[in-house]
């Protein structure tokens, strides 16, 4: 064996010399062996480099002849190369197996992932891995890993050829893709919350005037072609149905330890590789049968997979909505019918029975949102609530029979339809007996008081800012459902009862008949009390109901020739109380002390906004004088001289930099009330620079 071995390999070697091999053939053979997992992969290295430098000097001589047509004789180390399977040696495998090595390596050792990230080089070549679809999930698990801990947000228009990687990808990948492009369209949470007062983002503004790379990328997603319209079908593609009556529980036992769509797509394809093996190999069929994972797995996994698709694919629609470009997204989802989709697919985000499961996720925090089907919901609604949020196309979230509805309670009121109501296109607008809208009023009335579904989806109700739209609310009983929930329900969540008072305050605005059905479910002094601590309890979270009230009194007060207005003043306990100028000061002393410029967030700049509205009023009625004045004497009495109207006038000086700022739409204080849009120009025009005396 030995003799014959050393004869081979001799006869090996005059070959080689005779045809020019270049020791070419040895050197695949040996990168093959080296090439396997659990092989010392610094062989493998040691290899390719002397392989790349004889291909590389032939590689050098074809660019500088003008490339001519390759031939044999021309370059025999190439042609040597592909002739004994050189380029079947450089497998998907082989690939498979370097991204296996580098997610193990960033998974186990701390800093490899920073290093990896810090060479933009390498992070835009995995993306051209990625049009290979037996390294796709490889790849994408370990860009999404790469990106996460990147210093410096990637930008999209840097990858090579993306529109025509995008377009290559099938709705499964496209899907899996979402995951990364998140973390490159989204704004990094600064972690700090010194760093999201608006002081410090005014001043960010100022240093930053150009376009961030979030924003940059959403305007290079946006030019891909057919990018929207994919992300549509994705997301209004129908669940599968689960069949049996375990589906809940199978979901549970996966969730708990299935990470993301990604590792779901790793096991899937696993599952199918042994389902495939094992129909080639005689097997006991009793052991498969009672297995499980060969059971359970396809028919759980399929439903859990579409879901966590649609939680990626809707979290990157809602972040396009709310970005520079909201209104050219708006008009591509209206034109894709995604609501009328996502109204199709409502009933198949298991509302429809309710679960212990569905808020308590591992026996753990309530707010956790790890499950894949609780992920889902709240990830729809968030883009309800920004599809919505002051935007003409809100009506899409009903039916034609709901449109017309509106229609007869303007007609019945006797005022004009709202111009957006009137321009809505029918054909876009959703299917069936019920809209959106209505489907997702009856899912709300149906959580727990404190359900974290119940802050989301009060947000995700659409302004009601036309008598018409408040009307439709206040005959699904939508009032006295948010009044039982403030009142009767014991709700203790800071965040699920701000989201009550601003849907109050938004059905209750200007609205006579709104105020006659709160004074009939508040017919007693207790349950008033009750109501009144509510709203003192937090008045950052309630301020925007007081400015409802302080506003609507005001118009009120204005149209006495109503008898129906007058009736209603005088038998409402909230207008009587909020229309005594004590009350109102208190409310002025509170609002005007819990803020100073240097706290001032987008989450409490709204009591600011409302102080002003109270003080505004009071111009109009020649007692601004008396509640200054008033504020001064609650300053002795306090003995802390010039603590509110110094911090008043430092918060108005604010006001005036922050909204008057040129770069900035002003139309955002029209949005939350006519009565801000002129003090927006009072101020401008008035303020001086004393601080008041």
């Amino acid at each position: 064996f030995v003799v014959f071995t050393c004869e081979r390999c001799r006869v090996n070697r005059a070959l080689n010399k005779r045809a020019k091999w270049h020791g070419i053939p040895t050197l695949l053979q040996r990168l093959y062996e080296s090439s396997h997992p659990n092989s010392d992969l610094s062989h493998a290295h040691s290899f390719l480099k002397v392989l790349s430098s004889q291909l590389s000097m032939e590689a050098m001589s074809f660019v500088t002849e003008d490339r001519k047509t390759a031939q044999e004789s021309t370059f025999p180390n190439t042609y040597t190369f592909d002739l004994f399977g050189g380029v079947n040696v450089m497998n998907d495998d082989l690939v498979k197996d370097c991204l296996s090595v580098l997610y193990n390596c960033c998974i186990c050792t701390e800093g490899v992932t920073k290093s990896l990230a810090a060479r933009d080089d390498f992070v835009l070549f995995l993306f051209t891995l990625m049009t290979n679809k037996k390294t796709f999930l490889q790849t994408a698990t370990l860009i999404e890993d790469i990106l996460g801990v990147k210093k410096e947000m990637i930008q999209l228009e840097g990858i090579p050829n993306l529109s025509g990687l995008v377009q290559s990808f099938d709705q499964q990948q496209l899907a899996n893709f979402c995951r990364i492009l998140s973390v490159t369209i989204s704004e990094p949470d600064v972690g700090n919350d010194d760093k999201h007062t608006l002081l410090a983002k005014n001043a960010q503004q100022k240093s930053n005037a150009s376009p961030s790379r979030a924003e940059v990328n959403q305007v290079t997603l946006l030019n891909i072609p057919g990018f929207i319209e994919r992300l549509c079908k994705l997301a209004t593609r129908k669940v599968s149905e689960a069949t049996g009556a375990n589906f809940l529980q199978e979901l549970e036992d996966w969730y708990t330890w299935l990470d993301n769509a990604l590792v779901l797509d790793a096991l899937m394809q696993m599952a199918t590789e042994e389902a495939e093996q094992s129909s080639t190999e005689s097997s006991d069929e009793s052991s498969l049968a009672t297995s499980p994972l060969r059971h359970r797995l396809p028919q759980s996994m399929k439903i859990v997979h579409e879901i966590m698709y649609k939680v990626e694919v809707l979290y990157v629609l809602c972040v396009l909505l709310m970005g520079r470009q909201r209104n050219q997204v708006h008009k591509m989802l209206a034109e894709f019918r995604l609501i009328p989709g996502l109204n199709n697919l409502f009933d198949k985000l298991i509302w429809r029975k309710y679960t212990a499961s569905n808020h308590v996720v591992h026996g753990q925090n309530e707010n956790c949102d790890c499950s894949p089907e609780i992920s889902f919901k709240i990830q729809f609604l968030r883009l309800l609530q920004s599809f919505s949020d002051h935007h003409e196309n809100k009506y899409l979230l009903l039916n034609s029979q709901e449109l017309n509805e509106l229609s007869a309670i303007s007609m019945k009121a006797n005022i004009p339809e709202v111009e957006a109501l009137v321009n809505t296109d029918r054909s876009l607008v959703c299917d069936g007996k019920k809209g959106l809208l209505t489907r997702l009023l009856t899912v709300m009335k149906r959580e727990p008081p404190d359900s974290s579904f119940r802050f989301v989806s009060s947000s995700a109700f659409y302004r009601a800012t036309s008598y018409a739209d408040q009307m439709f609310l206040l005959k699904r009983g939508l009032l006295e459902h948010i009044l039982f929930c403030i009142i009767d329900s014991g709700c203790t969540s800071r965040d699920v009862l701000q989201s009550y008072f601003d849907l109050l305050g938004e059905l209750m605005k200007f609205n006579i008949d709104a105020f006659k059905r709160f004074n009939k479910y508040v017919n007693t002094p207790e349950k008033f009390q009750t109501f009144l601590t509510q709203i003192n309890s937090s008045l950052v979270d309630s301020n925007m109901l007081v400015r409802c009230i302080v506003l609507s009194l005001d118009r009120f007060e204005s149209q006495t020739e109503d008898v129906k207005v007058v009736e209603v003043l005088s038998e409402c306990c909230l207008l009587s109380y909020m229309a005594r100028v004590e009350n109102r000061l208190a409310f002025l002393f509170r609002l005007i002390n819990i803020i100073n410029v240097q706290t001032l967030t987008q989450e409490n700049v709204s009591c600011l906004n409302t102080s002003l509205v109270i003080l505004m009023l009071a111009r109009r009625k020649a007692k601004l004088p008396f509640y200054l004045n008033a504020l001064r004497e609650k300053e002795y009495a306090e003995k802390y001289p010039g603590c509110l109207l110094n911090n008043f006038h430092n918060l108005l000086r604010f006001w005036q930099r922050h909204y008057l700022n040129k770069d900035k739409d002003s139309t955002c204080l029209e949005n939350v009330s006519p009565t801000l849009f002129s003090v927006y120009y009072f101020v401008k025009r008035k303020l001086n620079k004393k601080p008041f005396a």
